[in-house]
């Protein structure tokens, strides 16, 4: 970690704006210190308010920074609080990001050379900046964040609902309000958005999606709601990105920053391994960690002090890591990553230990098949002829979100949750080991499998893989989840009751420890709610209609159907 400079000042300079090529002003706070000298450049552009402490600051500590010899640059992005224009997620990052960039590195204290950091939305602004090549642009940290070619809250066909209704009502409304309205009219807006977040949690429950009441009431918000709910900021912004390749071929070190239970998990893992290439100046920190959120304790967990961000093996913080990695490449100006450091840091639950790897996924995985059997077993003996298992999906009572990879308000609900009281439902089956011997350590990516049938024209499947404890506590790990219509990767509407569709469902990834007297779980049912958007049955959506049927479902696993899932074993 870089020596802090005790004797440096920090000049603070507030509301400096930048002039775009189309002549919008954005504006931000510039920390720097008082040393005459010209100074490499940090930058981060967010929409939720570079004033307010809780985004601006967030995970790090920009005057910590600015004392280790940096300028650093908080921005709020087009169309955001003290920033002109219209705000058009996503799409707009590009030249955006590419201007800012370029203006922050000419900036007569800096020197030319530039990085970027943030969490997010102000992750998903390096990647885009990124896309754009700005020259000045040197190395990127970006940390829990969606891919760079993907949607933000689609998941195999499935609405990430709550983490969609959460974010356009609790971080974009007020502001994007607040320019279309009068003040006298915005006093009541802001009364009936806090009255609302308030009682998100029933709202989830409204159907059609796309008639929200707490959208619907400010008609101002409804058209950004339903481009939203349609994806259309990001399949604009990726029709529009100008560089056509591998985004390895840009030669941007990143350092990239995930949680076990983020929800941009898995895709900030695949910018890492798509950044990766043939390149060797990427790296990977994964911690046990939900969105945003850093400490030693998450859901009914404690992963240990020396888990948290602000003391990782006990050595250093994030803050600590980054002027570690902007050193490294905006003051050395090496190609190359040190030759004592490997790539991948990862956090091992179970043992609760950090572990460096020189790869993801890891070289030595054994792939390894475990078995759905009758009478709810899990083993890696193949199955012989048994009857399939079944239960029925209502799509009225849905199967609760309880912890996981979740956005919801406040970061309410993530991370581990002991799930047996979700187990006790007629529509959830388990598929449980013996209890193990010895220990197994799964790490890397999780895949199901499945082999099911079900008498509506559509359905969903959601998978968790638990962690049992010898007391019967089932702690969940990971999860994945499928829109049937979307198994083949083209929208199969004609689907015949009589047939078993065969299922490749996507768990992420974990890396955990199964002690020895604990045992492995797989848990499968229909819904995960609110977290996804619950499947009504009709081969719609719940997005545009409110008609459910129900569904019954049969897991099929015998000889013909030998529904697995595989797990990445780490020899030991």
């Amino acid at each position: 970690m870089s020596e802090l400079k005790e004797n440096v000042q920090i000049i603070v300079d507030r509301e400096v704006a930048c002039t775009l090529r189309d002549g919008t002003k954005l504006y931000a706070n510039i920390y720097r210190p008082s040393n005459e000298g010209e100074y490499p450049v940090l930058l981060t552009r967010l929409p939720y308010d570079k004033n307010l402490p809780n985004f601006s600051h967030r995970y790090i500590d920009p005057i910590r920074m600015a004392m280790s010899g940096y300028v650093v640059i908080i921005q709020d992005v087009r169309g955001r609080f003290a920033s002109e224009g219209e705000f058009d997620p996503f799409v707009q990052e590009l030249k955006d990001g590419y201007d800012t960039v370029e203006w922050a590195a000419a900036l007569p204290y800096a020197n030319g050379n530039l990085g970027m950091f943030g969490l997010s939305y102000y992750a998903f602004t390096q990647l885009y900046a990124l896309m754009e090549q700005p020259p000045s642009l040197k190395a990127i940290f970006p940390a829990m964040t969606g891919h760079i070619f993907g949607d933000a809250f689609i998941q195999n066909g499935v609405h990430m609902l709550a983490s969609t209704e959460t974010w356009v009502l609790d971080s974009v409304a007020a502001d994007y309000l607040k320019r279309k309205q009068s003040s006298e009219q915005y006093t009541n807006t802001i009364k009936e958005i806090t009255n609302d977040l308030d009682h998100i949690n029933d709202w989830h429950s409204f159907k059609p999606v796309k008639e929200w009441p707490p959208i619907k009431k400010h008609p101002e918000l409804v058209e950004f709601f339903n481009k939203y709910l349609q994806q259309e900021f990001t399949e604009r912004s990726r029709d529009q990105i100008s560089f056509k390749g591998n985004p390895s071929e840009l030669g941007v070190p990143a350092y990239h920053l995930a949680g076990w239970y983020d929800n941009f998990l898995d895709a900030t893992i695949h910018n890492f391994e798509t950044m990766k290439g043939s390149t060797n100046n990427q790296k990977l920190i994964i911690g046990p960690w939900g969105h945003g959120m850093f400490s030693s304790e998450l859901g009914e967990r404690n992963f240990g002090i020396n888990s948290a961000g602000t003391s990782i093996e006990g050595k250093e913080d994030i803050t600590g890591l980054h002027i570690k990695w902007f050193d490294y490449w905006l003051k050395a100006g090496s190609e190359q990553l040190p030759a004592d450091e490997d790539p991948v840091k990862i956090f091992v639950m179970g043992e609760n230990k950090w572990r460096s790897e020189k790869n993801w996924p890891l070289e030595r995985t054994a792939y390894t098949p475990y078995y759905l059997h009758e009478a709810g077993t899990l083993s890696e003996t193949e199955p012989s002829k048994e009857a399939p298992d079944s239960y029925v999906h209502d799509p009225n009572n849905p199967v609760p979100t309880h912890g996981g990879g979740v956005l919801f308000y406040n970061g309410r609900g993530a991370g581990p949750y002991d799930q047996r009281e979700i187990e006790k439902r007629d529509d959830v089956l388990t598929y449980t080991t013996k209890a193990l011997d010895a220990p197994v350590e799964v790490t890397g990516w999780i895949k199901m499998k499945l082999w099911a049938a079900y008498d509506a024209k559509d359905t969903d499947f959601v998978v968790k893989l638990i962690d049992v404890f010898p007391d019967g506590t089932a702690y969940n790990l990971t999860d994945g989840v499928i829109r049937a219509k979307y198994r083949d990767g083209n929208i199969e509407e004609n689907h015949s009751t009589a047939e078993i569709v065969e299922l490749d469902i996507d768990m992420w990834a974990t890396s955990n420890v199964f002690l020895a007297g604990h045992s492995i779980r797989i848990e499968i049912s229909s819904s995960s709610y609110p977290r996804f958007d619950v499947n009504p049955g009709t081969g719609k959506t719940t997005i545009d209609s409110t008609e459910m049927v129900e569904s019954n479902q049969q897991i099929y696993h015998d000889q013909d159907h030998p529904s697995h899932v595989l797990l990445p074993i780490i020899p030991r």
